[in-house]
């Protein structure tokens, strides 16, 4: 599977990049795969469909919104586009009439209780976020089946995908390929190129300087349109029966009456800009974890860290008073962020699924620090170092999100490692780049310890906080 940055920075809806998004775009290829088998003939044949969600996507899949979100992708909806009101509006419309247009276009029956299925305790054999999608007809024989997997991030292939992928390199040859993060310091070292300008030379294979650059300008929008989003709710509660208590909105209140009050110790001493750090964090997560349109940062349950640390380096460390400096830093932390991802992407996993809250947590915490490194004006070798310290510091972080949703520990694990990144980029920088545990040692460690740790700990709300902390539900 060939990467760009553009693919490890996307928008979508939350809660979840694996058990939303995953499923919506899983969800709407079959349906478009459909009308294209032949001419319309297996479209129009559709009578109906279903949906067959296995381990973690069954565990977690209702706290996730898996069930809505294939809803959304049947109907043709694409995660990119699709508008965090429009979504319920959406499923809303098919679960009151019965109907839902397949592909868009093609009304069926459809019941969400019996037309998707959750298979607890039961996996497909390719990865623990596994899925079936089904086509029947008139007498409810199956006319098509695929079976995919949501891989981390929002990314989906199907069985034969995950079995024999496609050769990881665009059609053209990229410059200064690099499997690891060896190869990616040795590109740097001979050609005295920064990080981002490697990874910008890359992209050319794929899109042109321009495209890039409007590509993650937008994702710095949506970034920071997220922050204000989650500042301005108006509801005090997060949905779901945690009842979990918004706190964005009020952090932000208190910020800014203690900046207008002046400087001073204040009642918590001098920590205010970690104060704006925790509230950017915040704000993302809550915002995430209603359904709202965040960027995958490299997935939802993380998307709160790369934000929060982009926005402490433009307001804290150079201001922004100078637009295009500002943009220049964001292009230069989003694409070295972005090479630190392709490497966890490549050679263990950014799921929580498969090797828990490290692949998720750990992989962003990573990736802001070295972002914020570079920014810094850190050399390679010192941003290598800031994302190997990111990382290292969260091998063996389990996922056990309580009740199955996106919210205890998940936001304030968001605050507390945007932090730990800052913090990783303050030590490289302090050092000359050279260090005992490479990056490569410390994905090679994240890879091993999830294959080592037992699957409650991977995103399926069986153990940890998860059973460990009572859940009052409170009566309808």
């Amino acid at each position: 599977m060939s990467l760009s940055v553009l693919d490890l920075f996307s928008i979508g809806l939350g809660p979840s990049s694996s058990h939303t998004v995953g499923p919506m775009r899983a969800a709407r290829r079959f349906a478009r795969e459909l009308g294209a088998l032949d001419e319309g003939g297996t479209l129009t044949g559709t009578a109906g469909v279903r949906a067959e969600f296995y381990g973690s996507l069954a565990a977690t899949g209702i706290g996730h919104g898996s069930d809505t979100a294939v809803v959304l992708g049947l109907a043709g909806r694409d995660p990119e586009t699709v508008g965090a009101l429009e979504a319920p509006e959406v499923v809303r419309e098919v679960e009151e009439s019965g109907r839902l247009p397949l592909d868009g276009s093609h009304d069926i029956d459809f019941v969400r209780e019996r037309d998707v299925l959750l298979h607890q305790g039961s996996s497909l054999p390719g990865h623990p976020n596994g899925m079936r999608l089904s086509a029947l007809d008139a007498e409810g024989e199956v006319l098509v089946s695929q079976e995919y997997y949501s891989v981390g991030g929002g990314f989906v292939v199907t069985a034969d995908e995950l079995d024999n992928p496609v050769p990881d390199a665009p059609q053209t040859p990229e410059p200064f390929p690099f499997a690891d993060g060896a190869e990616l310091l040795e590109h740097c070292a001979t050609t005295g190129l920064s990080i981002a300008e490697v990874m910008q030379a890359n992209e050319r294979t794929r899109h042109s300087d321009e495209e890039v650059r409007t590509a993650l300008l937008d994702v710095w929008d949506v970034m920071q349109e997220c922050v204000e989003n989650g500042c301005t709710r108006g509801e005090e509660s997060l949905p779901g029966p945690l009842q979990t208590k918004r706190r964005a909105p009020a952090l932000r209140r208190r910020l800014r009456e203690a900046e207008a009050a002046g400087p001073g110790l204040g009642e918590h001493g001098t920590l205010a800009e970690l104060e704006w750090v925790n509230l950017y964090a915040l704000a993302v997560n809550e915002e995430n974890a209603s359904g709202g349109r965040v960027v995958t940062a490299p997935t939802n349950g993380a998307a709160g860290i790369i934000p929060a640390v982009l926005h402490y380096a433009i307001r804290f460390l150079h201001g922004a008073s100078d637009p295009a400096a500002v943009q220049e830093q964001v292009l230069e932390f989003l694409l070295t962020a972005g090479a630190v991802g392709m490497l966890f992407k490549r050679n263990a996993s950014i799921s929580g699924a498969d090797v828990g809250c490290q692949g998720e947590v750990g992989s962003a915490c990573s990736m802001a620090a070295a972002g914020l490194c570079a920014v810094l004006g850190g050399t390679p070798a010192q941003v290598e170092n800031a994302a190997e310290i990111g990382l290292e510091h969260n091998l063996g972080l389990t996922c056990d999100p309580i009740a199955g949703l996106v919210q205890i520990p998940c936001i304030e694990r968001n605050a507390i490692a945007s932090v730990k990144a800052i913090n990783a980029a303050r030590l490289a920088l302090a050092g000359d780049g050279s260090h005992r545990v490479s990056l490569d040692d410390a994905i090679r460690t994240m890879r091993d310890t999830g294959r080592d740790m037992m699957a409650k700990y991977k995103e399926t709300s069986l153990g940890g906080l998860a059973v460990n902390v009572a859940v009052n539900v409170p009566e309808c």
